[in-house]
């Protein structure tokens, strides 16, 4: 575990659209059982990890299917620590990417999908559509979650350069219900034993 991420094996945001709002995780030496405010995302299968960085308070970590990478692909899982960021909401920073989206991208979408508490944080699930990236000719679709912990805030998206089909929606759906924030400091936030 490092800087507050967990990932299993089992953004740029907005991908190539939203380089413009965001930045990724230092690499990580070893599996580490969960430790303090942690966000737990899992390697999605057919992936791997294929760039980590920090810019300042930001870590990301990109994720891509086996044969791409982050210089050309068509599908990326990203996850974002904003390591400090205690006074965003995750609605607060669902409706500034959006704006940002919509004045990069014109006749842009966006939908909400889910919205509450999870494990006692505050979560937002929402859906943003390019029709045709400038940068690429290519559509963009993106799901984000965000999380609002404690400590810091928390974001992962899933991207595609094309429209995903319906089995490809609801297995995303699915990974996305699984990413969780937890804290080994409180015990009505626990967080899962990590098999090694």
């Amino acid at each position: 575990m490092t800087d507050g991420i967990q990932m299993r094996t089992g953004t740029r945001l907005g991908g190539r659209l939203a380089t413009v709002v965001l930045m990724s995780l230092l690499p990580q030496s070893g599996w580490a059982q969960p430790r303090n405010e942690t966000l737990v995302a899992n390697i999605p299968p057919g992936y791997k990890v294929d760039a980590e960085k920090r810019d300042g308070n930001i870590v990301t970590r990109e994720m891509v299917p086996e044969g791409e990478s982050v210089k050309d692909w068509t599908e990326m899982f990203s996850t974002h620590v904003f390591s400090g960021m205690k006074d965003m909401s995750p609605d607060k920073f669902k409706e500034a990417l959006r704006d940002r989206w919509f004045e990069a991208c014109k006749d842009s979408h966006a939908a909400t999908v889910a919205d509450g508490k999870e494990n006692g944080y505050p979560f937002a699930v929402w859906v943003l559509r390019c029709p045709r990236n400038a940068s690429t000719g290519k559509p963009e679709i993106t799901w984000f979650k965000a999380i609002a912990g404690e400590d810091n805030f928390y974001l992962v998206q899933k991207m595609f350069t094309a429209e995903p089909s319906e089995k490809q929606v609801e297995r995303w759906m699915i990974i996305l219900r699984r990413v969780a924030v937890c804290d080994t400091r409180l015990a009505d936030r626990p967080c899962p034993k990590i098999e090694k």
